[in-house]
């Protein structure tokens, strides 16, 4: 497939302004000006465009709701902030190709009549930084961002703010929180962001990928692009493969890719030629699979239809020689570590699965462990602000539903080796 969101990111000065206008970059900025607002909302609408952070959610609907509150001024926030493991898809625009992402914010405020926009970065990308504020510079010096963006009268400032590093600041109202000052904690829905935002008004929250399918959608039209990719999800999706294959990486593919095309045709198989024994298809927090289920097409809803989701496209593959019960327990460490301690399943509900995972780990599991780790994620699946803790308690709920006998194996080989009958 031709690249599209990877575009040019092979020329080493690919952050370049120039570099990105020789390519082609900003035209699709000055069709976009030319248009009407609404009929731009109409084209994403059109194209299928779903939010590419993990959620799925329709991005015009998204956006239609904004537009339509009276409140002003309105507000463009950028997503930047993957930290989940395994999960490095957006790394590649922020760092090669940022005014793919900057043209695709303009477009949106100028869709949105939003004169504000800000790029919310994951702390541990401080490389990104410095590139984003040089690429904001170039913007401005020659007329994309500012009070009269190539002369149409078109206002949009953009800026980057900084995370401190926190995993709960990747969902929308924590991010929210942090950008304004405070602590970054899950606000309750409703409202919704779109109405009662960032200083209470009207804000978007898109991830990177989202807003850099901006440029592609306006410049082929929304029919062209929803011939890209799967009928229920179309367009070009970023993939970032990790773990045992020979060719680990970010593939930009069309989405609904199956995951043993990725695996075994762009990533060149498992390492070393062993066999393949389970992959977590869309980042940590989704439903882990067996090497036998791997012909499903990643996108939002065939993954749903085979037991787990697309998530980010964060693909972790292990081969046959991994101890998965141990994958497990350091998956539930991180969402221990993350939980921003708000609501009290999550606080003491994860806290509990790593205390029980660490047992069965180091070689102290008990009879009933097992039915008790998946009580207690029963009981927190649900009942959470927000998906962090759905996360954690699905993590344990998949691992278990496929690999059961390793969690069994390693109680019975505790057991025996305490002498019990």
């Amino acid at each position: 497939m031709e690249k599209y969101l990877l575009r040019n990111i092979d020329n080493p000065n690919s952050a370049d302004l120039n570099e990105y206008a020789k390519a082609g970059g900003y035209k699709a900025l000055a069709k976009a000006l030319a248009m009407e607002p609404a009929a731009i909302i109409d084209s994403v609408k059109k194209a299928g465009l779903r939010g590419r952070g993990g959620a799925g959610f329709p991005t015009g609907m998204k956006w239609s709701f904004a537009a339509a509150d009276p409140k002003k001024p309105k507000y463009v926030v950028c997503n930047a902030d993957e930290g989940e493991p395994g999960t490095f898809k957006d790394r590649p625009i922020l760092e090669k190709n940022p005014h793919l992402l900057i043209e695709g914010m303009v477009i949106s405020g100028h869709a949105l009549d939003a004169e504000y926009g800000y790029i919310y970065l994951r702390g541990e990308y401080p490389g990104a930084k410095d590139i984003l504020d040089g690429a904001i510079r170039q913007a401005y010096d020659k007329g994309y961002l500012g009070d009269d963006i190539l002369g149409t009268g078109t206002r949009f400032h953009l800026a980057v703010h900084q995370g401190a590093g926190a995993y709960i600041c990747g969902e929308e109202t924590a991010l929210i929180e942090s950008l304004e000052g405070k602590r970054g904690q899950p606000r309750i829905k409703p409202p919704f962001p779109v109405n009662e935002g960032f200083l209470a008004k009207p804000t978007v929250v898109n991830n990177v990928e989202t807003l850099a399918n901006l440029p592609l959608i306006i410049e082929i039209g929304a029919d062209a692009y929803a011939q890209i990719g799967s009928v229920d999800c179309p367009g070009p999706k970023l993939y970032s493969v990790s773990g045992h294959v020979n060719k680990p990486g970010v593939y930009e593919l069309p989405m609904g890719t199956t995951l043993r095309d990725i695996i075994y045709t762009h990533c060149g198989g498992i390492r070393g030629g062993k066999k393949l024994k389970a992959v977590i298809p869309g980042g940590i927090s989704t439903p882990i699979l067996p090497a036998d289920q791997i012909d499903c097409p990643m996108d939002f809803s065939a993954m749903l239809k085979h037991g787990s989701m697309l998530g980010s496209g964060a693909v972790m593959v292990f081969d046959e020689t991994v101890d998965l019960v141990k994958v497990c327990y350091r998956a539930i460490k991180f969402f221990e570590h993350e939980s921003c301690g708000k609501c009290t399943p999550c606080r003491e509900g994860v806290g509990w699965l790593r205390s029980i995972l660490g047992r069965i780990d180091r070689g102290a599991g008990r009879e009933g462990d097992i039915e008790l780790l998946l009580e207690i994620a029963k009981n927190i699946f649900g009942r959470t602000f927000c998906p962090l803790g759905d996360g954690a308690a699905g993590v344990v709920q998949s691992f278990i539903k496929h690999f059961r006998g390793e969690f069994e194996s390693k109680i019975t080989t505790t057991k025996r080796t305490a002498g019990v009958a």
